[in-house]
C-alpha cells in the first residue's frame, strides 16, 4: 500500500520540505531534489509512523471496547435466589 497525496498537499510537502532546508540547514534544496526527499520519506520512513499511529488507534479502542464490556456487565441482571 503506498499513500496517495493529493497535488496540493504533494506541493505543500515539498515547499515545507525546501524551507525546512533553508531555514534549519541553510542549504537551497531544488523542487526535483525536494520531490525525490518526498518520495523517499513517504516509501521508506513514514510507513513506520503509520504503523504506529494505527496501533495507538487499535489500543484506544480496546481500552474503550473494555470499558464498555465493563459497563455492560454491571448492568446485568442476575434471577432473585429464592429461600
Amino acid at each position: 500500500m503506498t499513500i496517495q497525496l493529493s497535488t496540493a498537499d504533494r506541493a505543500e510537502l515539498i515547499q515545507r520540505l525546501k524551507r525546512y532546508f533553508s531555514d534549519e540547514l541553510d542549504r537551497d534544496l531544488g523542487s526535483f531534489e525536494a520531490e525525490f526527499l518526498l518520495d523517499f520519506i513517504g516509501r521508506d520512513i513514514a510507513t513506520a509512523f503509520y504503523n504506529q499511529g494505527l496501533r495507538d488507534a487499535e489500543a484506544v479502542l480496546q481500552s474503550k471496547l473494555m470499558d464498555i464490556s465493563d459497563e455492560l456487565a454491571e448492568l446485568e441482571q442476575y434471577p432473585a435466589k429464592r429461600i
